[in-house]
């Protein structure tokens, strides 16, 4: 019945690609979504596996490819999964969370129609409901430049996904009820390594050799950092953007970030720590792997490296080394730096504050004021289906309230083909990290204290940095600027997952009249269809 119903469906989503005139290469995949038991941290916890596998499988894919992923929930609950940094160009409808898709019912499936359009890099995807990311169900995506478009580095003898990320033995459904009854998460008890507590994950290389890591910080709560023993780092990709190929010692990735580095096998031939540990806790996790030489003449030795532990103007500067190399070729053969997007004029400001506080004695965390609460019907197909008193537009300000948090389904409304600036201000103590869905935008400035019009003067309009993610340091602001070229209902959450989980999210709607493909696809004819939108009809077959 399942492979009865996938064939159907894709056979159905083939017709919509080609009436949008697609005709790129599809690739195929049939994942059944599991409980399971795992022991990372050397206790056994249910975990969420993918085709049996944790964390689940990579897709690999090249610029343009058609995703056709056929997802079974053999849960006892709902399930989604969404995929952080693709971008579902015209398409919000698959982004796989709750404001534009609905939930898949335990024991059916959802077949997923995905383009990676225009899109190179390294991301990664992950379950976006109920805390079921503390469980896993994660995995790396990666998108291949097309062979006729030159990539500014030599292709690496080896190509690796880090999955990185702070992890609890506890599991999710109790992580879970401790939310839901209003209390705050405790300190997370380890770090994974793919999957793996220390010392349990290994890479293998040859001497002399150059290789590829595409790290992802899948965890919950805690900024990581990334190095290996005696070995240097050349950043050279993030989140989709090919960067100026600085070296580094160690890096920072921030909750929800990704990127890709080389690192050659120039050393003595033996064994050598990778390790990863928290940034600005106390105190700090730490967990290795092992990077093993092919000829290696003996084990690792002596204790890992340090890093750096709570010093924030070291990954602030960092943060700000990190640039596009405007020469490189993007998905398309022409310059990434051929789009100037400092030379257009911003025609609004957003100002984004992020609170924490208690709403009716139980925790919960804000954007200007809103906290957060999923309306009874995915925003999108109230939108669709014209379903009044879903949501309101401009449930949430454009500027910080400075008023009591307050719950309500949040949902910002903009102009598609707007040139806009957003500035995240972070009053609080603590790293926050913020993610937009449906687009790569260009991080032109963070500093300490409070923003303010001068703060402009110091953005860099020229060579930022393109990605999907982005940090604001402790009492601190980040500005970012966005071409809103994607029509769709689009989430912007904190990637710290107890604030997401606790309304630290809200919608922005890009919005058009236009009922033309080139603007937006229509709805998928396998849509599922819950809350108010059950029992209406996607489209004619």
């Amino acid at each position: 019945m399942q492979l009865r119903s996938a064939v159907a469906l894709i056979c159905a989503t083939v017709s919509l690609f080609v009436i949008a005139g697609a005709e790129d290469p599809y690739r195929f995949f049939n994942w059944n979504v599991t409980y399971g038991d795992i022991f990372p941290l050397g206790v056994r916890q249910t975990g969420i596996l993918i085709n049996g596998q944790f964390p689940g499988p990579d897709i690999h894919s090249v610029t343009n490819d058609n995703l056709i992923i056929n997802v079974f929930n053999s849960l006892n609950e709902p399930f989604l999964l969404s995929w952080n940094g693709v971008q579902n160009r015209r398409n919000s409808y698959e982004d796989g969370v709750y404001g534009t898709t609905c939930p898949i019912p335990p024991g059916k499936n959802f077949t997923y129609i995905l383009q990676v359009k225009d899109q190179i890099g390294s991301f990664y995807y992950f379950p976006s409901l109920g805390f079921h990311k503390a469980a896993g169900g994660f995995g790396g995506i990666r998108i291949l430049s097309r062979p006729r478009i030159p990539v500014p580095f030599p292709d690496p003898a080896g190509d690796y996904t880090v999955l990185i990320g702070d992890w609890y033995k506890a599991n999710h459904t109790d992580l879970r009820a401790q939310l839901d009854s209003g209390r705050k998460l405790p300190f997370p008890d380890g770090i994974l390594i793919n999957g793996r507590g220390p010392g349990g994950a290994s890479f293998n290389v040859e001497q002399g050799k150059t290789y590829r890591l595409r790290i992802s910080n899948v965890g919950l709560q805690n900024s990581l950092n990334f190095r290996i023993q005696n070995h240097k780092l050349k950043l050279v990709e993030v989140e989709g953007t090919h960067t100026l190929q600085t070296t580094y010692s160690s890096i920072d990735l921030h909750l929800g970030q990704s990127m890709s580095v080389l690192f050659t096998a120039d050393q003595p031939a033996q064994d050598y720590y990778i390790v990863v540990s928290s940034r600005f806790t106390n105190p700090v996790l730490t967990s290795t792997a092992t990077l093993r030489y092919s000829n290696s003449a003996g084990p690792v030795s002596g204790p890992p490296p340090g890093g750096p532990t709570i010093q924030v103007d070291w990954s602030l500067n960092q943060a700000r080394s990190i640039r596009t190399n405007l020469t490189a070729s993007g998905p398309r053969p022409n310059p990434q730096g051929s789009y100037h997007y400092g030379l257009i004029n911003t025609t609004r400001t957003i100002r984004l504050a992020n609170s924490a506080g208690q709403v009716n004695g139980k925790q919960r965390y804000a954007v200007n004021s809103v906290s957060f609460v999923p309306a009874d019907t995915p925003l999108k197909l109230a939108d669709f289906f014209k379903i009044d008193g879903v949501y309101r537009i401009g449930s949430i300000s454009d500027n910080p309230t400075g008023g009591g948090i307050y719950l309500d389904t949040s949902v910002m409304n903009s102009d598609y083909r707007s040139f806009i600036e957003i500035v995240f201000q972070n009053d609080e103590d603590i790293v926050q990290s913020w993610h937009l869905d449906g687009y790569s935008f260009f991080v032109v400035g963070m500093d300490g204290g409070q923003w303010t019009a001068a703060s402009r003067n110091g953005y860099n309009l020229r060579d930022a940095v393109s990605r999907c993610t982005t940090q604001v340091y402790p009492k601190s602001w980040t500005a970012i600027y966005v071409a809103l070229d994607n029509v769709g209902m689009w989430n912007l959450r904190s990637e710290y997952w107890a604030r997401q989980y606790l309304g630290q999210q809200f919608y922005l709607r890009v919005f058009t009249t236009s009922t033309s493909l080139r603007d937006e696809y229509p709805i998928p004819k396998n849509a599922l269809l819950c809350g108010r939108a059950s029992g209406r009809r996607t489209r004619p077959l």
